[in-house]
C-alpha cells in the first residue's frame, strides 16, 4: 500500500513536467531572432541581444560546420582583417571603431546561420521565414503610420518625407521588406497560399516599401520577383504547375498595377513618386555627384593599400561612396576589397548551383537566392555591407549549399525537461 501511495504521490509531479525538445527551443529562438530584426532605431538593437541568446542556445549542443563553409568563413575573416589594419591609424575615432566592430559581429552571424543549416534545415528556414514576416509587418506598419503622420508618428517613422518605419533610413527599410514579399508571392505561385490571403499578407510590406520611395528598393523588388518567378517556372515539376505560375503571376501583376494607379491618384504621393522615379537624381550626376565621386576615388585608392580608413571616404568627398565594392577598398583596404569581391563571386557560384538542386529545400533556396543575387548587384548603387538581412541571406545560402544534394533524414534531437 505504501508503495502504491508513493507512486500516486509522484504522479502529479510527473504530469506537472513540461517536455520541451531542443529542436523546439532552437526554433523558438530563431523565430525571435528574425522577428526582432526589423527594429533598428536603437543601438544595440534587440537583434544583437537575441543573437547572443541564439548563439548560447545552439552552443549547448554544438554547431556542426562543414568544410564547404571554409570559403565563406575565410573570405569574411580576411575582409575584416583588412578592415582592422585600416582602422589602426584611426583608433581614437569611436565611430570608426564601432563600424569595424559591427562588421566583425555581422561576420559571426553569417557563419553561425550557415552552420545551423546542418540540422533540420527546412524546419529552421520556415521558422526564420515566419519571424521575418512578423518583423516586416511591424516595420512596414510603422512606416505607413509615420508616412501619414497618424498619432503624430511622422517625426519618428519617416525621414525626408519618406517612410523609414523602425529603421533609420528608408533606403534600408525598403530592401528589408523585399524577401518576405518574394516569399509570399512564391507560396501563392506554388499553391501553398491562396491568392487573396497572399495579397493580404503582402499588403502592409508592399505598401510600406512603395512609401519608402527608394529607387533601389523598387528595383530590388522588381528584379528579385522576376528572377524568383523565372526560377520557379524553370524548376516546376509539371506543365500544370507552370501554367499556374504564369496565370497567377499575371493576375498578381494586375492587382499591383491597379493598386499603384490608385496610390498615384493622390497628389501628395504622385508628386514624390514623379521625383523619385527618375533614374538619375540631381545629386547623382556631375563630377562631384555620387557617381563622379566614385570615379574620382579610384585613382586615390590605387595608391592606398590600407584604404582611407573606416568611414573616412566622407572626409575626402561630400558623402559616403554608396557603392559597397568601392567602400570595401576605401574602408577595408586592398585585402578587404579583394576579399569582398572574391566572396561575392564565390557566393554567385554556389547560389546558382544551389537553386537547381532537387531537394525539399529548393523553394527556400530559390526565394533566398533571388533576393540575395539582386542585393549583390544592388551593391553597385548602395552600401550593403552592414545590412543584417544581407548577412542573413548570405549565411543561409552558404549553409544550404553545404548540405548534401540528396534528401537526408535528420537525427532525433534530445529533449530538455523543465518543471512548471
Amino acid at each position: 500500500m505504501s508503495a502504491l501511495a508513493d507512486r500516486s504521490g509522484q504522479e502529479p509531479a510527473r504530469r506537472g513536467r513540461l517536455r520541451i525538445s531542443y529542436a523546439t527551443l532552437k526554433r523558438g529562438v530563431l523565430w525571435l531572432l528574425t522577428a526582432c530584426s526589423g527594429l533598428a532605431l536603437i543601438e544595440p538593437s534587440p537583434y544583437e541581444v537575441v543573437f547572443l541568446l541564439a548563439l548560447f542556445v545552439f552552443a549547448l549542443t554544438g554547431i556542426r560546420f562543414s568544410q564547404k563553409l571554409l570559403p565563406l568563413a575565410l573570405l569574411l575573416l580576411l575582409y575584416n582583417i583588412g578592415g582592422t589594419f585600416s582602422l589602426i591609424p584611426w583608433m581614437d575615432d569611436a565611430a570608426a571603431v564601432r563600424f569595424t566592430a559591427v562588421s566583425v559581429y555581422l561576420m559571426i552571424t553569417a557563419v553561425f546561420l550557415a552552420g545551423i543549416m546542418a540540422e533540420d534545415p527546412v524546419g529552421r528556414l520556415e521558422t526564420l521565414r515566419r519571424g521575418y514576416l512578423f518583423a516586416a509587418w511591424g516595420a512596414g506598419f510603422a512606416g505607413i503610420l509615420g508616412y501619414f503622420d497618424i498619432a503624430g508618428l511622422g517625426s519618428i517613422f519617416t525621414l525626408y518625407g519618406r517612410a523609414s518605419g523602425t529603421f533609420k533610413d528608408p533606403n534600408v527599410l525598403g530592401p528589408f521588406l523585399v524577401l518576405p514579399i518574394v516569399y509570399l508571392l512564391q507560396h501563392v505561385l506554388i499553391g501553398r497560399l491562396g491568392l487573396m490571403r497572399g495579397l493580404l499578407l503582402m499588403s502592409v510590406p508592399l505598401v510600406a516599401l512603395f512609401l519608402t520611395f527608394s529607387r533601389g528598393a523598387w528595383g530590388n523588388l522588381v528584379a528579385a520577383t522576376l528572377l524568383m518567378v523565372a526560377l520557379t517556372f524553370l524548376t516546376a515539376p509539371s506543365a500544370a504547375r507552370r501554367a499556374r505560375i504564369i496565370g497567377l503571376s499575371l493576375l498578381a501583376l494586375g492587382f499591383v498595377v491597379v493598386a499603384l494607379l490608385f496610390a498615384l491618384s493622390f497628389e501628395n504621393i504622385r508628386s514624390v513618386f514623379e521625383v523619385r522615379a527618375n533614374l538619375v537624381q540631381d545629386y547623382d550626376g556631375g563630377v562631384t555627384g555620387r557617381f563622379g565621386n566614385q570615379l574620382r576615388s579610384i585613382p586615390l585608392l590605387l595608391d592606398e593599400p590600407n584604404g582611407f580608413g573606416p568611414l573616412r571616404f566622407r572626409w575626402l568627398f561630400p558623402e559616403d561612396p554608396h557603392n559597397v565594392y568601392i567602400n570595401a577598398f576605401a574602408s577595408y583596404g586592398w585585402l578587404g576589397g579583394f576579399s569582398w569581391l572574391a566572396l561575392m563571386a564565390a557566393t554567385c557560384l554556389v547560389g546558382w548551383r544551389l537553386v537547381f538542386q532537387r531537394t525539399p529545400r529548393q523553394t527556400h533556396a530559390i526565394a533566398l537566392w533571388s533576393v540575395l543575387f539582386v542585393t549583390i548587384l544592388q551593391g553597385m548603387q548602395i552600401d550593403t555591407d552592414h545590412w543584417r538581412h544581407m548577412y542573413l541571406m548570405l549565411g543561409l545560402v552558404w549553409g544550404l549549399a553545404a548540405l548534401p544534394a540528396a534528401p537526408q533524414t535528420a537525427p532525433q534531437p534530445r529533449s530538455l525537461r523543465t518543471t512548471t
